[in-house]
């Protein structure tokens, strides 16, 4: 609505994800390494502090960039609990880097109820029509209440949408994991394709939602990720940053002449009975431009289905993925 509101915002909401719990650990870790010769304004030092509770940190890129790249990677690999690993890759940063930005959050959460495993046993795992593979299944116990089930008698879906909706609450209900599971077995892709921010606030609303005692077939999963993000953020739009000619980063040093050069992600998430763990790392260089009987709602993830790890109260979503083979 007015100029500098989404720093505000987005202060607000570190704060928020911030507060300190005894139900979860949830770590929101953001931190500049900038070339020691190389100055940057106060300003913009102070105000990334103030909004984004990051931390400045002179290196010797010049003369010592793997020392620095080493620093930086073990920094990330703390403040994720050793689940990122090397987000810069070897040789990755080299004498030219100016400036590095790097998030890293890091979660792990109990469930409200946790999965009995005395329950878990090998099941099948779709990977589609034809293919299947054999996995450790995580089963709710029928009795227990185990989350809030959005059933498509529930709630009226769009002719084009064949899917259901599970929320599980982490210990606290402050967290929760939002399963969306097609009815096909392929039919993933045409789940994505018809997935707005708009519609999964819809879908997973209050009024389109209701506790029910629900038999959950969960499959133990961990995933590994790494992405580099320069495609993909061109493609969306962001163009400017990564070109020599057109990028302006005068706010960051009062004069142009710097260029985003690489943007990295890794991401890490792994589920089981007790709950999940999941972490993920950000870093942006910049340079010089130069079988089972019950009588409740079955909720069976035996085929390819889509995760959202969300904060409640600010309805923000800190992890997504798709698991396609588990």
């Amino acid at each position: 609505e007015k100029p500098g509101n989404v720093h505000h915002q987005l202060q607000k909401l570190l704060t928020e994800l911030h507060k300190r719990t005894d139900a979860y650990e949830l770590k929101i870790a953001n931190r500049l390494y900038g070339e020691k010769t190389y100055q940057f304004l106060e300003q913009y030092l102070d105000n990334v502090k103030e909004f984004f509770l990051a931390h400045a940190e002179s290196v010797d890129f010049q003369n010592a960039a793997e020392e620095s790249e080493k620093k930086i990677n073990s920094w990330v690999e703390t403040q994720t609990n050793g689940k990122i690993k090397n987000l810069f890759p070897k040789k990755t940063l080299n004498s030219a880097t100016i400036l590095v930005l790097v998030n890293a959050v890091y979660f792990k959460g109990q469930w409200e109820k946790k999965f009995n495993k005395e329950y878990t046993k090998e099941g099948k795992f779709w990977l589609n029509k034809v293919l299947c593979v054999v996995n450790s299944i995580l089963l709710s116990l029928g009795y227990v209440s185990l989350g809030i089930c959005l059933a498509i008698n529930l709630f009226q879906w769009p002719p084009d949408v064949q899917a259901k909706v599970l929320e599980i609450p982490y210990k606290g209900e402050d967290l929760s994991m939002i399963v969306l599971l097609p009815n096909e077995i392929d039919g993933l892709q045409k789940l994505e394709d018809k997935l707005t921010a708009e519609k999964l606030i819809e879908w997973t609303s209050s009024q389109n939602m209701s506790k029910r005692d629900v038999d959950l077939y969960l499959p133990r999963f961990k995933l590994e990720e790494s992405y580099d993000l320069k495609d993909v953020l061109m493609a969306m739009g962001m163009v400017d940053v990564f070109s020599p000619q057109d990028a302006d980063l005068s706010g960051m040093t009062g004069r142009r002449g710097l260029v985003v050069s690489k943007v990295l992600h890794k991401a890490f998430v792994e589920v089981t009975e007790e709950g999940a763990e999941a972490a993920a790392a950000t870093g942006i260089v910049t340079g010089f431009t130069s079988t089972r009987y019950s009588i409740y709602e079955e909720f069976h993830c035996n085929h390819p289905f889509l995760f959202f790890i969300k904060q409640n109260k600010t309805n923000s979503i800190l992890f997504f993925g798709r698991v396609s083979s588990p």
